[in-house]
């Protein structure tokens, strides 16, 4: 992600400063940015873990000499006391080097380029001055274009030397992204409260020992008349690291950092899309922001499970994991699980070969006609496995799944149900034609089908029983889609790849045809004969078509009908139809 993020602090004596920043560097590293010959020169791996190495910075020039770069934009040594100063003079900083990428993430007081450390300068100056949240603890958004956009979350720290017994500090993000930063507003909000409360959790144990040693309260107000300064015998300013009793404070800071820019960077990302997004797509962007609108509602009514869940998070962001805490996790870090031998389906070709042409004739049609299908068995894998294979005939917006229950689910809340065994099915539903139903049992006796394949041992153990109140479903054609599907699935010659491109074409073609009719039918509000020469127009005037066009309308995005009803009550689209 390209972006800093930095620690600020509001010093008495030098007003605003920042304390420590860390940057990601996509290329390699300039030579004014001090890596001399390469990571060789420096000193050996201090940590490696997640896909980072950590190294120790070197500057260009060495400490040893005392010599300073005088061309450096920071502060000069004699404007700066201990609590504006986060590395010690001659400190060669922070970098950890990420191999998956070869991003470089980099951490000093201040960034060495003179355009980024006035960014970041000026970032510092609004966090803890005019830009603060009321309280003046908490996120705030501010910036433009020119100087960037800045995520700021203020907090106060624990100083028992200090005015008001606290100091202010600000941690900051600054992209040149608006829109990337605010999306990213609810991660970064969580991953850096967590950083916040550990600093104020470790001050908070310094400030109460100090309190019960040597109470300062009863002390200042003994010597109410003594200036103030005198009063703190030169103690003004003392360096986080004090303030929370953690000599390695700084390197830490720099893993959050490292981390936090590395997973934010990972959470989003653009994709490529040729032409307009198809229903698929909008589907499940749709169900998404459900998903993340539901889990912010949810984290946001408790706040005791929130505080205990980013401080874990923190964790992880000291070690750098591998795995990303976006959305995508569970996916991510079930490639490294060790295979399984399991009686599952892997296509649809294979699930016809397996229940024979026929049974898999009868069971598709009642899947594209919107009916439930139902499984029974033992074998929860085995049933989930044919639930992701079957769902590839059905549009995102019309598939509903129960992957296993012990009890009948009704078919408004499911088309796709998987039962235990022992579960009856109702007797309306039983004597009813919009099911079907495949029993799965113990074989009698082994390979009831012949091995097709290498892997179908573990299927052959069970056999396959198929049922349906719907009897002329086995004679007859079906929608024109189905016979298509069968095409593919029978000529050899296509691969499975190829299979699912062309069942991929095959879904956008009928969805075209959907859209046509949902917008003559339900918005323009044709009359029914219209309707007919439209359906023959398409290609779709059989029963089996229109009964498919029919269900595959439930499947439409709300973007697509809001788009269409508004496009029609806009004064613009009326005068056009007159």
């Amino acid at each position: 992600m390209n972006a800093i993020v930095g620690l600020c602090h509001f010093c008495e004596l030098h007003g605003p400063r920042t304390l420590f920043c860390t940057e990601a560097l996509h290329a390699p590293l300039p030579q004014g940015a001090g890596l001399g010959d390469g990571l060789g020169q420096g000193e050996q791996a201090e940590d490696e873990e997640g896909g980072i190495q950590m190294t120790s910075r070197i500057r260009c020039h060495s400490p040893i000499d005392g010599t300073v770069d005088s061309s450096s934009p920071g502060p000069k040594k004699s404007d700066m006391c201990e609590g504006c100063r986060s590395l010690e003079s001659g400190h060669p900083g922070y970098i950890s080097v990420d191999k998956e990428t070869s991003i470089k993430y980099v951490s000093h007081q201040h960034p060495n380029h003179p355009q980024l450390f006035s960014i970041v300068r000026q970032a510092c100056v609004r966090s803890l001055s005019c830009e603060v949240c009321p309280g003046r603890e908490g996120p705030i958004f501010f910036g433009d274009e020119q100087h960037g956009f800045v995520f700021s979350h203020t907090f106060f720290i624990k100083d028992s030397l200090a005015r008001g017994f606290q100091r202010w500090y600000s941690i900051i993000v600054i992209m040149m992204d608006r829109i990337y930063l605010i999306n990213s507003w609810p991660f970064l909000l969580g991953k850096i409260r967590g950083i916040i409360d550990e600093l104020q959790g470790k001050a908070l144990k310094v400030f109460e020992s100090e309190q019960f040693g040597c109470p300062q309260r009863a002390q200042r107000m003994s010597t109410a008349f003594t200036p103030y300064l005198h009063q703190r015998n030169g103690n003004a300013a003392r360096s986080l690291t004090s303030l929370t009793n953690d000599e390695n404070l700084w390197a830490c800071l720099h893993t959050s950092f490292a981390w936090l820019l590395k997973a934010c960077g990972s959470r989003l990302t653009e994709k490529l899309l040729e032409g307009a997004p198809t229903e698929d797509t909008l589907v499940q962007m749709e169900k998404l922001a459900e998903l993340e609108e539901e889990s912010e509602a949810w984290d946001g009514s408790s706040e005791e499970d929130v505080k205990c869940n980013t401080k874990n998070d923190l964790v992880e962001g000291n070690k750098l994991s591998k795995c990303s805490t976006d959305a995508s996790l569970l996916s991510e870090c079930s490639w490294n699980e060790a295979p399984t031998r399991s009686a599952v389906f892997r296509s649809l070709r294979h699930m016809r070969q397996v229940l024979g042409a026929s049974a898999f004739h009868v069971l598709a049609w009642h899947v594209l006609m919107g009916n439930q299908v139902i499984w029974r068995g033992h074998d929860q894998d085995l049933i989930q496995s044919a639930f992701d294979v079957l769902k590839a005939m059905l549009p995102v917006g019309c598939v509903r799944i129960i992957p296993y229950s012990d009890q009948y689910e009704e078919a408004y809340r499911c088309n796709f149900l998987g039962l235990s065994p022992a579960v009856q099915i109702p007797p309306h539903i039983a004597s009813s034609e919009f099911y079907v139903l495949v029993d799965v049992r113990a074989a009698t006796r082994s390979n009831l089908y012949p091995v097709l394949f290498v892997d179908d041992g573990p299927l052959s153990k069970y056999e396959f029983v198929v049922t349906s109140g719907s009897p002329v479903a086995v004679d007859r054609v079906g929608p024109t889609i189905l016979s298509k599907i069968e095409a593919a699935l029978t000529n050899e010659n296509l691969s499975v790849e190829v299979v699912d491109q062309c069942l991929i074409c095959l879904k956008e073609e009928w969805m075209n045809k959907v859209k046509v009719l949902f917008k003559f039918t339900k918005v323009d509000s044709r009359p029914k004969e219209d309707t007919q020469k439209l359906l023959s127009i398409l290609g779709a005037a059989e029963e089996d078509n229109v009964k498919l066009l029919k269900f595959w309308m439930t499947g439409l995005s709300k973007t697509y009908k809001s788009h269409l009803m508004s496009t029609v009550r806009s004064p613009v689209s009326s005068e056009s139809r007159n």
